[in-house]
Formats: structure tokens, sequence, C-alpha cells
């Protein structure tokens, strides 16, 4: 069945194949087809190639590429950042789906770092652009200077840090001093 303008659909309705059109707003890619991720009626741009879905009531807050979100480090890994995200920035919503992300080293600044732990620990708040989605699982970048670490945790003591340069954060209570990915927008 093919879906034209104006059509209305529900979440999980087909849309497309991905080869015909990408996913515009309200709508997302699932193996190779073009679903529906809100109720609402079916927009096609013939011109950017893309098909979208328009909600009355404004849809869940979903996700998308460039968007930039806050979450928590659940786990560092080798070459990769296991990040939980909790808000997308600009928006007191609550986000429709329980996001995991992750960060690659490649990822994390424009230069190179040595390892992962330079930049994340466990605990750290970050702010993150979005870079891919599929499904519920993003893929996040923070080479920009606005991007990476806004609150840390000493890890010998607990408290909070303070930022010394982009790289590195200060423990005041205990005097330790650590490397971190530090956002331009740290909150101390």
């Amino acid at each position: 069945m093919k879906v034209e303008s104006g059509d209305f659909v529900m979440p999980g309705d087909f849309l497309s194949v991905s080869e015909e059109f990408l996913p515009g707003p309200g709508a997302y890619e699932d193996d190779g087809s073009v679903k529906s991720g809100v109720p609402g009626n079916v927009f096609v741009d013939n011109g950017e190639k893309e098909i979208s879905v328009i909600s009355k009531s404004g849809g869940p807050n979903l996700l998308k590429v460039g968007d930039i979100v806050y979450g928590e480090v659940k786990d560092v890994r080798g070459q990769r950042a296991l990040i939980s995200v909790y808000a997308k920035k600009g928006t007191d919503r609550q986000l429709a789906l329980p996001y995991m992300a992750a960060i690659h080293i490649s990822q994390v600044t424009p230069g190179y770092i040595d390892k992962l732990t330079d930049a994340f620990r466990i605990g750290d708040l970050i702010e993150a652009k979005v870079v891919k989605i599929m499904g519920d699982n993003l893929d996040l970048n923070t080479e920009d200077i606005t991007s990476g670490v806004v609150k840390a945790m000493c890890t010998r003591c607990r408290a909070f840090m303070e930022p010394r340069t982009e790289s590195e954060v200060y423990c005041p209570v205990c005097n330790r001093k650590e490397k971190r990915k530090v956002s331009k927008n740290y909150d101390y």
C-alpha cells in the first residue's frame, strides 16, 4: 500500500522503503523501511526525497540527528563510552524513549586522545550532539567546545570538581587533578 501526502498513519505504520525516501520528522528508519513514529498526517517532500509525519499534538519528544542531549556516563570500555541519555537541550519535555548512546574515541575531540578515560569517567554528566540514530540507540559526538563533561565528581573523594582547562578538572576538597573533555558549559 502506497501512502500519500495527507494520509493519516499510526506509530509503526509503513511509509516507504528507505531507498525511495529518507525519514523526516515523525518518521524513522527500521531495517530498510521508513515507518511512522507518531500518529498524524503524512507529508511527502519529493524535492528533498523525505517523508514526514505531522502530528497535531506535537507528538512525543523524539530525538533527531543534530540535537544536543544531556546524559550520564554509565561505562567506559576501551574505545567507547556508554551513555544514558536523560534530556534534550532546549526542552523540558520528557523524552519519548529511554535512549542509550555511545561515544567512540574518535568522536570525542578534534585531536588525538590516548585513552577514553582521559575524557570521561563513570558518573560524569555530559552534553553531546546526536550524530546517528538506530531506533533507541544513538551515536554521540563531543568535538564541539560546548560539548563534553558538564559536571564531574572526583574519583577519590566524590566531591564535585571545578574546571581548570578544556582537558582538566580539579577537586577543591582533596586537591586531585584529573583529565576530562571539559565543556565550555561546565556547571560548578
